[in-house]
């Protein structure tokens, strides 16, 4: 008797499992698409001046280290501006606030254009950084708002592929424009770029007002049912129950510090790949600007694709810890392998792939740790106080900028940024993990 009950309720736990798992595929069809491509458009903003660099170095007379420093100021202006565009999210909405920063951000990329001096340059770039913050801390709070801590991963990893794919196209499309659009209407194939690359962020930025709805209870195709189902799953809805000082709540949580340094390591080794490895792989003697372009998309498509596998195992398993701690080893080895090869395109290659799998593997396993850290009265002011210091990492574009001038390759940017993963991984091994545990058990012991 007591087997036919337990038959009975497997077959019950069953079907809701299956009945959630079809309501968030359905979600994520719905929204991870279109995020996807706002992110994506915001990344080739962001990056695409590691190809036109080569160019406008020529064109401008800018040496690497106004580089350097134009690279440094995007994040000045995002780590300016990160927090408190995101307690404006709050206020104002995700629609409105999405069309904000894409419409400002996608006119100060286009009008990159018309630089003429280095002042100019750091302006742009300041500008754009300023105009994009609050769009990534401000996407992973709206996706808390739809999928529980145990669906995360994967649906972040989904929304972060666009930082990978990004290499998609700032390679080869980049590197055609830069080439074919050359001298067409007067104009540098550099300023065609900023201007192709520019203004679909504003068109979909609209398209994000007209189509997202604000919350599974604004989403009108969502049955009342499947908004059940969400509910049950997140328990109280998260993010919902805004203290009255986030920030001050946020603050006094000493996981946003220890999360803060992470992705400022993170964003450091990410920087490096996004912004400097044109100029690794130039530095071997590739010397087409379309070879250039098609050598970078190698690592960004297989990291895209790592990252995607890698998020739903992590979510698969309901393991967290010793997924991060094995991407970021991959990639202080992959950073090592290129600093051994001394400028030899196949171990620059094979050293740049297994580094970009790993870091963009630990994005979305970070974040997921971070979502189900955080208490609720803290989520949205802590997820953007870890992303701002994230986007501080910025700064280390300059010196990177500085290393090449003085040591004649950025050899030595690539141990130092492999040095600040493995204290990363030292930080994972010895302080987070007993959190991490203790935070699971409350999360459990609320839910039951």
């Amino acid at each position: 008797m007591n087997t036919g009950m337990e038959c009975s309720m497997d077959g019950g736990g069953t079907a809701a499992r299956s009945e959630a798992d079809r309501v968030f595929a359905r979600i994520t069809r719905r929204l991870v698409p279109l995020l996807f491509l706002c992110y994506l458009t915001a990344f080739v903003n962001r990056n695409n001046i590691g190809l036109a660099k080569l160019q406008m170095q020529g064109a401008l007379g800018f040496t690497d280290a106004v580089y350097g420093v134009a690279a440094s100021a995007f994040s000045v202006g995002v780590l300016m501006f990160e927090l408190p565009s995101n307690l404006m999210l709050r206020r104002v909405g995700v629609r409105r606030t999405l069309l904000r920063i894409m419409a400002l951000w996608g006119v100060a990329a286009a009008a990159t254009m018309f630089v003429r001096t280095p002042g100019q340059f750091y302006a742009l770039r300041f500008l754009l950084g300023a105009f994009e913050a609050g769009f990534f801390p401000g996407v992973v709070v709206y996706l808390t708002f739809w999928f529980p801590p145990e669906r995360r991963a994967k649906v972040i990893a989904l929304f972060m592929t666009a930082a990978a794919a990004a290499g998609l196209v700032t390679g080869p499309v980049s590197g055609w424009v830069l080439n074919a659009m050359n001298g067409v209407a007067g104009l540098g194939g550099w300023q065609w770029l900023m201007l192709l690359e520019g203004v679909p962020s504003i068109v979909l930025g609209v398209i994000a007002f007209r189509v997202l709805p604000e919350g599974p209870e604004q989403a009108r195709w969502l049955s009342p049912d499947e908004r059940r189902v969400v509910q049950q799953a997140l328990g109280v809805p998260e993010g919902r129950h805004a203290a009255r000082h986030p920030l001050r709540a946020a603050l006094r949580e000493p996981c946003v510090y220890l999360l803060g340094f992470t992705t400022f390591s993170l964003g450091c080794a990410t920087n490096l790949m996004i912004f400097w490895l044109p100029s690794i792989i130039e530095a071997t003697g590739v010397t087409n600007l379309q070879h250039v372009g098609l050598y970078v998309v190698i690592p960004n498509l297989i990291g895209t694709i790592a990252m995607v596998w890698y998020g739903r195992r992590s979510d698969r398993r309901r393991e967290r810890h010793l997924h991060f701690i094995v991407a970021v080893g991959a990639g202080i080895a992959g950073l090592c392998t290129m600093a051994v090869s001394h400028g030899a395109l196949p171990g620059v290659m094979a050293g740049a792939i297994l580094a970009t799998s790993g870091i963009a593997s630990a994005y979305p396993v970070l974040w997921a740790i971070a979502t189900r850290l955080l208490p609720r009265d803290a989520a949205t002011a802590g997820v953007a106080l870890i992303s701002s210091m994230g986007a501080a990492s910025g700064v280390s574009s300059a010196l990177f900028g500085a290393i090449r001038v003085r040591a004649g390759s950025l050899d030595p940017a690539l141990y130092l940024v492999a040095l600040a993963l493995v204290a990363v991984v030292l930080l994972f091994a010895c302080v987070i993990r007993p959190k991490a545990a203790e935070a699971a058990l409350i999360n459990q012991e609320l839910r039951s």
